[in-house]
């Protein structure tokens, strides 16, 4: 058996006292706790009593506090908490109500019907409900038993239908697609294809039924992705690697405030958005003093478009975070395995269908992090007779969150490094959806199958990701502007200097939201927020720069009904004047949604945007062509952006850094088996 060194002793206990709770009063943006959910459910249960009324909770999150008010309450640490009110949506005898429930007085403050296009969240029990419904049903027992499967070995999953060009569904329905395991626990690889089933979601019935085709199920061989199933030859394995730190995290969290390095930030979870990022402030040396950064930061919603147009397929164009809820699918994080072994974990709690608070255990992870890479560094060779080498590691701090959405698994992380950047990634990996073929080699394709042969009989469908971030950024105040800094080709136009040609910096100050819609891609320059009304010492404006990873663009036209509903995607750039209930890119009901209540429709106000309160909405997209190598597991892609202080600082804020103390490995030896 492993030996377990001092060191990791200590850090286990470090780590045990880091999260014990120190603070007084209660952060006016911490989660709704259990005792929070049930008092929830307990209010909305005495003005809907059952069983004279069917209430089916979809969504309970925190109504978010007064912003102004936040921030006068982060200033007067004695000010009064402000109050604590919870946002509901519910569906009451099959009605949609939108329920704000102040938690300080036990009452409903506001009820309002909802009669607009677009359904809520769909909730875990729906689904399993749904799902379970074919393996019951005649008509399905029959096109299992013609293809001669076993019922047993048969699993199903519910689908959101989404909207095209139709009439006002007056029911909230999802279809379901079946697959058969048969050996393999990779029920993705092995669809029943062309068996369609239609179920209304409150009722819990079938209404709706089609077998179209019968084409061979993909094999199971070679398709388990665990760890025991699989036989040599295997890779070489590596020797042992750790990250131990013999004195304990450099991090403290008291509740959901995490404080690090520098950097001082809250972080809570939504069952719709997965973390949130607020009140971020990064602690000026030459100032001393703590200057704000970023009000709130999530992932406002996720669009996932599959390219296949056949009967069973068309349909699958997924707002992930408004249909399933991003915060909802968040899996447990495994120690030394999603985590590196000094990571601190912490809990979350989403309402059930019931209303009924539910743990999410291990679902946040919060560590130190150091991979080798550099902060700055020099060495001089200058100075005759001298060589002057200055090095500094770069530790940063993370916080991750893994999202299951069916099929695909998401790594979500936010870095922050001491240089006052905020590096924000997203992972891609998980299982494809495939489709079902005649097809076992690719010479003979003759057709469109919107598709990739990756192995026989299975197609891996083209299919897009963007992620849509909510940025509010108050860079060192909230009254904030938008400004593009274009890199310009200018001609030498004297013989000044026997160059043709420079590039100069062209900036321009955004004053509506339609000035600040950008496509990225040919033309090089920056993208700033910066705080007008601030300026450094040498008269430059205080600002922090958006970073882009890879650049993706939607490719639908803008009719199609699917890009309709995610036309906040047709630029990776927005910006909007804050307006508290602008959170959700794809609207705040974005099941059977018509696009009628997005980020893009918003926009079209034109609002001002100069020296206010702005947010940022940045869009990171991947076009993902399957290859063989996906199969049967992918191996993680990934993108992000970053957010890096621009004239921010007088000068470089990581100048006096102190590299972490050399740890003595000779106490810190670990026997390997």
């Amino acid at each position: 058996m492993a030996l377990i060194p001092n060191s990791l002793i200590l850090l286990l206990l470090s780590t045990l006292l880091i999260i014990i709770p120190t603070r007084q009063r209660q952060h006016p943006l911490d989660s709704l706790t259990p005792a929070e959910f049930s008092k929830v459910r307990a209010v909305v249960h005495s003005s809907y009593p059952i069983p004279s009324h069917t209430t089916a909770f979809h969504y309970v999150g925190l109504e978010d506090p007064d912003k102004l008010t936040v921030l006068s309450w982060l200033k007067d640490p004695t000010a009064k908490t402000p109050p604590r009110q919870a946002f509901v949506i519910a569906r009451i005898d099959q009605t949609t109500h939108e329920i704000i429930v102040d938690l300080t007085v036990n009452k409903i403050v506001s009820d309002k019907l909802y009669d607009g296009y677009g359904y809520p969240l769909l909730t875990f029990e729906e689904q399993i409900a749904a799902d379970a419904l074919p393996l019951k049903y005649a008509p399905f027992l029959e096109s299992i038993r013609k293809r001669g499967l076993k019922i047993e070995e048969v699993v199903c999953g519910s689908f959101a239908v989404g909207w095209y060009g139709e009439e006002r569904r007056k029911k909230r329905i999802a279809r379901v697609m079946c697959y058969c395991l048969d050996g393999t626990v990779n029920a993705y690889m092995r669809p029943v294809e062309g068996v369609t089933v239609t179920v209304d979601l409150e009722e819990t019935k079938i209404i709706a039924f089609k077998d179209r085709l019968t084409v061979p199920i993909p094999k199971g061989d070679g398709t388990d992705y665990r760890g025991s199933k699989q036989s040599p030859p295997f890779l070489a394995q590596l020797k042992g690697i750790t990250m131990i730190q013999p004195d304990g995290p450099s991090f403290t969290i008291d509740g959901h405030r995490i404080r690090w390095a520098n950097w001082d930030f809250h972080l809570s979870f939504d069952s719709r958005a997965g973390p949130i990022i607020s009140l971020a402030s990064i602690f000026d040396l030459q100032k001393q003093k703590f200057r704000q950064v970023l009000y709130k930061g999530f992932v406002s919603e996720l669009f996932v478009p599959y390219m296949d147009l056949t009967e069973e397929w068309y349909y699958r164009i997924f707002l992930d975070a408004g249909e399933y809820g991003y915060g909802l699918c968040a899996v447990p994080l495994e120690p030394f395995r999603d985590c590196p072994e000094n990571a601190v974990f912490m809990d979350a709690y989403s309402a059930g269908q019931n209303g009924m608070p539910v743990n999410k255990p291990d679902v946040f992870c919060i560590f130190e992090k150091y991979a080798g890479d550099i902060t700055w560094r020099h060495t001089e060779t200058l100075i005759p007779g001298k060589e002057i080498r200055e090095v500094r590691p770069e530790v940063t701090l993370v916080v991750r969150m893994v999202s299951t959405v069916g099929n695909y698994d998401y790594i979500n992380d936010w870095e922050f490094k001491q240089s006052g950047s905020i590096k924000v990634t997203v992972g891609l990996t998980g299982l494809l959806e495939v489709r079902g073929s005649v097809y076992t080699h690719n010479d003979q394709i003759k057709e469109e199958v919107y598709g990739t042969l990756l192995a026989e009989n299975t197609v891996g469908a083209h299919h897009d990701h963007f992620l849509t971030y909510h940025l509010d950024l108050d860079v060192d105040g909230d009254a904030n502007s938008f400004v593009k800094s274009n890199l310009q080709m200018t001609r030498v136009a004297d013989q000044m200097s026997p160059r043709k040609s420079y590039w100069r910096v062209v900036s321009e100050t955004a004053k509506t939201e339609s000035d600040a819609r950008i496509r990225l891609g040919a033309e090089q320059g920056d993208l700033l927020v910066v705080n007008p009304n601030k300026r450094t010492d040498l008269g430059n404006s205080i600002g922090y720069r958006l970073i882009p990873g890879s650049v993706t663009h939607p490719v639908l036209s803008d009719d199609d009904y699917s890009q309709i509903r995610g036309a906040f995607t047709k630029y990776n750039v927005w910006v909007t004047p804050y307006n508290k209930s602008e959170k959700w890119a794809g609207g705040l009901y974005a099941d059977q949604s018509r696009g009628d209540d997005t980020l893009a429709r918003w926009s079209l106000r034109n609002r001002g945007i100069e020296n206010k309160d702005i947010v940022l909405w940045y869009t990171l997209g991947f076009h993902h062509v399957p290859y063989q190598e996906d199969f049967p597991v992918m191996p993680t892609i990934s993108s992000g952006f970053e957010l890096r202080p621009a004239n921010f600082f007088e000068s470089n804020p990581v100048l006096k850094v102190k590299p972490p103390p050399t740890v003595n490995w000779s106490n810190c030896s670990r026997k390997y088996v």
